[in-house]
């Protein structure tokens, strides 16, 4: 009775929900895995399936400025449509907020890129067709430090153009050190200003921001799996780089030969965060426990990056350990062998195609 009483309130969520954009199913079907259809389906398409509205929420510190970058060139490469907000401070809105940027959103002539950090936002939820999301995290400790240091002293672009962003910090707040930060529970190093990345996904109800939950967690996976076409991580972004080309060459075509030329190299470096320190271990093992849902959602999107890098026969190398390696001397428990784990993955019911 039970699961049966689950498999009926998943229904019900997917009903309401509308389930994953057809485009997307589209493009699923492409790939050919019938782990995700039916057999009885109808047979593959033999062209890639081309979605004419895709957004980007960009999650802060994940490279976003790097891929707006490459952007702005393939939108006079390509003739698509690329809209970057200059909004980088609202991303929780108000519902009639969520009305108006969809409205927004939906007017742009096909094709477009549309991208602003911003929270998840169901378009379905106000009759309006869903577009095709597309995003890039990192490790949240890591995305957490280049935060940190980004606000009080910019990047390589000029360490001056921290005053722009942040001209009301006084110097005590912006020579902080980090470990006190972390070890004296400043506001800026604990909860739920370190609850960060989960939000992005979980999209715009109440409970995705106000503290740090499993129902976050569970509403922002279901999220990633039904509405994003692909969800990276900045740790392999070359190969984030390669599957976007692949999935979408209308936006991204030649997007790696781009990235890997030095005229783009040298704009590229300039995004550094500079001034960066490294906390102490013992701040290290703080902030990753406070995070913990952070890290069960970044492990989550990571393996669900890595099957799909199989799935298109894209081979890397890449570690299977979800502890890292800052943690990984004070662990007591025996990890499972890499051959189980592999196995674990290979059988993941989550995978990233799958409908909950």
């Amino acid at each position: 009775m039970a699961t049966l009483f689950l498999f009926c309130l998943g229904s019900l969520f997917y009903q309401l929900n509308g389930g994953p954009p057809k485009i997307l199913l589209d493009i699923r079907q492409y790939l050919g895995n019938s782990t995700f259809l039916d057999d009885h389906g109808p047979p593959v398409p033999r062209v890639l399936p081309f979605p004419s509205q895709v957004v980007y929420n960009r999650v802060g510190k994940c490279g976003s400025r790097t891929v707006v970058l490459l952007l702005r060139i393939l939108s006079e490469r390509h003739q698509f449509n690329l809209v970057s907000s200059d909004i980088h401070n609202k991303t929780r809105l108000t519902k009639h907020e969520q009305v108006d940027l969809i409205k927004n959103i939906s007017s742009i002539p096909q094709p477009f890129l549309f991208t602003r950090h911003v929270h998840f936002l169901n378009f379905r939820r106000f009759r309006m067709e869903q577009p095709v999301y597309i995003n890039i995290i990192r490790d949240p400790i890591n995305r957490f430090l280049s935060n940190y240091f980004f606000r009080r002293f910019g990047d390589w672009r000029g360490e001056q153009n921290h005053m722009i962003r942040t001209p009301g910090m006084k110097d005590e707040e912006r020579y902080l050190d980090i470990n006190v930060c972390i070890l004296e529970n400043y506001p800026e190093c604990s909860n739920p200003r370190l609850f960060y990345i989960i939000p992005y996904f979980c999209g715009q109800h109440p409970k995705c921001r106000r503290e740090p939950g499993v129902w976050a967690l569970e509403r922002a996976k279901q999220n990633a799996v039904e509405n994003f076409l692909l969800v990276g991580i900045l740790e392999e972004l070359e190969d984030v780089l390669l599957i976007l080309e692949r999935l979408l060459p209308h936006f991204f075509s030649d997007v790696l030969n781009i990235y890997k030329s030095p005229g783009y190299r040298k704009l590229g470096n300039m995004t550094g965060t500079v001034r960066k320190q490294t906390p102490s271990l013992e701040a290290l093992q703080v902030l990753y426990h406070r995070m913990k849902y952070e890290y069960d959602f970044y492990n989550f999107i990571r393996d669900q990056f890595h099957l799909m890098k199989r799935k298109i026969g894209l081979k890397s190398q890449f570690s299977l350990t979800h502890t890292p390696n800052f943690l990984l001397s004070s662990q007591l428990k025996t990890h499972q062998p890499v051959e189980e784990r592999e196995e674990e993955m290979e059988e993941d019911a989550h995978s990233w195609l799958v409908q909950p």
